[in-house]
């Protein structure tokens, strides 16, 4: 397998300012703002939006081409090349920290970049990547992170990992998401993505751990139990071989339930045994752990969304995304949950150090890849 790119390389070729900051210089509400991750409306930065990002500075922010709450009838934040490269322009002009900006550009069906808002690069789908060369990946992942750069986005919500366990699964399988069945094929064609991508310093992200490729729901929709259908040693053969190979770059959860990984029936995101047991004491992973979006079915069918952020963060979640792309739009809910973090902190529910200690993982992906 490729070796990923060292921290060392990124250093020398990283950009922007020299100010290498830590968590010491955070208060601690700007500490719980680097761990959440906003989806907003608009294709401009208007006046409340802004007032927002400056009284939560977010760790980031996720681009969307269509709205989810209005089903497409209001304006979100991606009509065509040039306004998108403006938006994030102006994103990162308004930022006290600069911002993570991602975006959903898997190729395929999961492309936010779409061809007829004008984008040229055209990505296949993973599943026609997996029947492949590896070079071919590289190449249309490369092509693809040389866009992404260019319009200002610098995290790809990217590779999906998942193996293909069923090929009907109505969220990965049926969409052709996954590289392959074969867990293997898999990783070699991630670790193609991902290190194309690190050359041109776009960070990606693993998805969804420990594993969607066997469930027959969709979480986005609500609860999906896997504990019949999940392949343990093959679901999580992909992440230990690339985690095993230096991948260091952030890996998004999955809200599945499995009561084989977690007895309790905890989706996987708000399991300790998944997000910490698991992950970093077993696989030895040390790297930005990123949930989905906190706003899914899977969560808010059965806990309220404060909550589940508070028990994401207790198993070990750094940083906790709010899309706003589920139910009615609410950009309340972002000081919501900043509030409740920060209550949880002084009630002792979460140790600050906890707090802290997701900062400065943040802080350094960030350092890592010049967004400083």
């Amino acid at each position: 397998m490729t070796a990923f790119l060292s921290a060392a390389v990124f250093a020398a070729l990283a950009c922007g300012s020299a100010d290498n900051r830590s968590t010491d210089a955070l208060t601690l509400e700007e500490a719980v703002g680097q761990m959440l991750m906003i989806g907003f409306r608009g294709d401009a930065l208007d006046d409340d939006t802004a007032a927002m990002l400056r009284d939560i500075r977010p760790g980031g922010v996720v681009l969307f081409d269509r709205d989810g709450p209005s089903g497409g009838k209001m304006v979100r934040n991606i009509t065509s090349p040039s306004q998108l490269r403006a938006l994030t322009s102006k994103l990162q002009e308004t930022a006290v920290i600069p911002y993570f900006i991602a975006i959903d550009a898997e190729g395929g069906y999961v492309n936010r970049l779409k061809s007829k808002y004008g984008f040229g690069v055209s990505v296949p789908s993973a599943q026609t990547l997996g029947l492949g060369f590896t070079a071919e990946t590289a190449a249309a992942a490369s092509e693809l992170a040389v866009q992404l750069r260019e319009l200002g986005i610098n995290w790809n919500f990217a590779p999906v990992v998942d193996v293909n366990v069923d090929p009907e699964s109505p969220a990965i399988g049926a969409f052709e998401r996954s590289f392959s069945g074969d867990p293997a094929i898999v990783a070699e064609h991630a670790a193609a993505f991902v290190e194309a991508h690190q050359e041109q310093q776009v960070i990606t992200a693993l998805k969804h751990f420990p594993g969607h490729g066997s469930a027959a729901g969709d979480t986005h929709l609500g609860v999906t139990d896997v504990t019949a259908t999940y392949r343990r040693a093959e679901e999580l053969a992909p992440y230990r071989e690339l985690i095993e190979g230096g991948y260091d770059g952030p890996i998004m959860t999955a809200h599945i339930v499995n009561r084989n990984l977690d007895a309790s029936g905890r989706p996987g995101t708000l399991s300790r045994a998944v997000m910490t047991t698991l992950i970093r004491d077993e696989m030895d992973f040390e790297g930005v752990i990123i949930s989905d979006d906190m706003q899914m079915g899977a969560i808010v069918a059965e806990y309220g969304l404060t909550e589940a952020v508070i028990e994401a963060v207790k198993a070990g979640v750094d940083m906790v995304m709010l899309a706003n792309q589920s139910g009615e739009y609410d950009i309340l809910n972002v000081y919501r949950v900043r509030d409740a973090l920060l209550q949880a902190a002084s009630d002792g529910v979460i140790p600050e150090e906890r707090i802290y200690e997701s900062a400065d993982r943040i802080l350094e992906l960030k350092r890592q890849y010049g967004i400083r």
